[in-house]
């Protein structure tokens, strides 16, 4: 029997799920965190810029508030960002006892950057490797804790409820619905594992590969967000995706991310023929909200057909940009780039997903045992555009509150009697349909970036769907028919992602924040967020 049983099951290994992870084992809870590659794989670790947080006296949490809100376009819980921007200092003061230094000047106070939408310097790093220095802290104590099982390419496939052992469809009597386990592919043994366990937190990151050109890592294919919808979990706001405006542009598919501190450092946007064009924009030019940058940079190349625009920071001299951002410039210099002399050919590219799994402020599900925090989630924080750096903020503070809301709901949570079902493997290896798997994941994302990018319209986004309809039965009869692996696995979530990112676009007659449609250019008075929730007979 593939039987394992833990109190508390966490999927994904970045900021979110592991420090999540430490508060839930300190309570005295049997964990595992399940990541499908290595544990240091996770879109925390390619944050570049930092945590946004008031640690200054020169700051204020109102100033905090006042520009998460503007950046967010009118769709904020404005109660949420309040609770996570005070929280903040508490949860930070705790990274640094777990060891993390962030970068200080000569004083001995941090060197505060700024970055795009913040009226202030409020940016805690440590370089321009911030997410690497938080993910290797966490991952130092998640070690040394007796509680917590760290198990490497194992990739959560779905989600076991009461609804479903009852044989009930998933979503269909949610108040006597509940998690009771998860099944997962081992991915070395390729052997579907049955875990046992009363709560699950989804921290499972982003979903930037279901576009063409992203700043993520490979394993951002939405796989929480994937397994909750199928147990009958809304979700909301998948619309907003944030393009970020600067990546280093090359001639494939990847996207080195130059972060927006080196625009708060003075960097400045520039066509192909040197001009500055950022101010015609708006009038904090270039250190403007993401999605205005994203649509004017956009703008810009359709208006001359250029591939890229230019960032231009070589006003500063070449030892700071070496200590400032050693990571950029690294990179850059292996592609011929000195930033203290050239100018940098950046290009958007997807980067963050607002929306996600629906929860509470205590990172609650509507699936009781089912919780969601960081990229997978949607908390009303970030609204219709993250404001810059605010994403591990909402992390630490989201996972911390969801292991309180933890530790109670243990107490009365019922165990299952018995073991759980294994996985049925209904079909063989085909090598030879194999081909399916590369072709259709090509075909969804350069849908995904055609029809569904920085600027989208009712056209496209019909056409978007008919095309991912055809995917999602052509990969659907290919699940039931051969065994799974993960490429196969990530192909299934991705398109799952796709279907929600087109209805909620397709909800939203107006233009807000990310979602920018030219056959509804105007923001509307009132709009509340989009939400969608798998029907009780839908299949997949």
């Amino acid at each position: 029997m593939n039987s394992r049983k833990f109190d508390v099951l966490v999927v994904g290994s970045g900021i979110a799920g592991l420090s999540f992870a430490l508060t839930v084992a300190n309570q005295g809870h049997r964990v595992a965190i399940l990541t499908k590659k290595n544990s240091a794989d996770s879109n925390t670790n390619y944050a570049q810029g930092g945590i946004a947080c008031v640690t200054s006296e020169e700051d204020d949490f109102e100033s905090h508030v006042h520009d998460t809100l503007e950046a967010g376009d009118g769709l904020c819980d404005e109660k949420v960002v309040r609770e996570i921007v005070s929280e903040g200092p508490v949860r930070i003061r705790e990274l640094v006892d777990f060891g993390l230094r962030f970068s200080q000047l000569d004083s001995g106070e941090y060197d505060l950057g700024r970055e795009g939408g913040h009226s202030r310097r409020r940016i805690l790093h440590v370089k321009d490797m911030t997410g690497k220095a938080i993910e290797e802290a966490l991952l130092g104590q998640v070690a040394r804790s007796p509680r917590i099982a760290m198990l490497e390419h194992t990739f959560g496939i779905d989600i076991i409820t009461r609804n479903k052992l009852a044989g009930r469809p998933q979503g269909e009597d949610p108040e006597n619905d509940a998690v009771v386990g998860l099944y997962a592919l081992d991915v070395h043994a390729n052997k579907v594992v049955v875990f046992e366990a009363p709560v699950i937190l989804i921290a499972t990151g982003g979903i930037g590969q279901v576009y063409l050109y992203t700043t993520n890592p490979d394993i951002a294919t939405g796989d929480g967000v994937a397994m909750a919808y199928r147990a009958g979990v809304p979700v909301a706001n998948m619309e907003f995706i944030q393009f970020h405006p600067t990546t280093l542009f090359s001639h494939d598919e990847k996207r080195f991310l130059i972060s927006e501190a080196i625009r708060g450092e003075g960097a400045i946007l520039r066509n192909m023929e040197g001009r500055a064009f950022m101010p015609e924009y708006h009038p904090q030019a270039d250190l403007a909200p993401r999605d205005v940058v994203a649509r004017a940079i956009d703008a810009e190349m359709k208006k001359t057909g250029a591939p890229y625009v230019w960032l231009d920071i070589t006003h500063h001299d070449e030892a700071y940009l070496k200590e400032r951002f050693p990571n950029i410039n690294a990179t850059c210099l292996k592609q011929g780039i000195n930033i203290g002399e050239d100018r940098i050919p950046v290009v958007p590219a997807a980067h963050y997903n607002c929306g996600g799994i629906e929860t509470s402020l205590n990172a609650e599900t509507l699936l009781p045992g089912l919780y969601a925090c960081g990229e997978a989630a949607c908390t009303g924080l970030h609204g219709a555009n993250r404001l810059a750096s605010n994403s591990l903020l909402e992390a630490l503070v989201l996972s911390h509150r969801g292991a309180e809301a933890v530790a109670a709901y243990l107490k009365g949570a019922r165990r299952e009697n018995g073991t759980l079902p294994e996985w049925i493997d209904y079909g063989g290896n085909n090598e030879d349909e194999r081909v399916v798997i590369s072709h259709n994941w090509d075909e969804l994302r350069r849908a995904m970036w055609d029809y569904v990018g920085i600027v989208r319209s009712t056209r496209r986004l019909e056409r978007a769907r008919a095309r991912i309809r055809n995917l999602a039965q052509e990969i659907h009869d290919y699940y039931w028919n051969f065994s799974v692996d993960s490429g196969l696995l990530e192909l299934r979530n991705l398109i799952v992602v796709a279907e929600l990112i087109v209805e909620c676009a397709a909800q939203r007659t107006e233009s807000r924040g990310l979602h920018y449609t030219i056959d509804h250019p105007e923001k509307r008075a009132f709009f509340e967020p989009s939400r969608v929730r798998r029907r009780p007979d839908q299949v997949g």
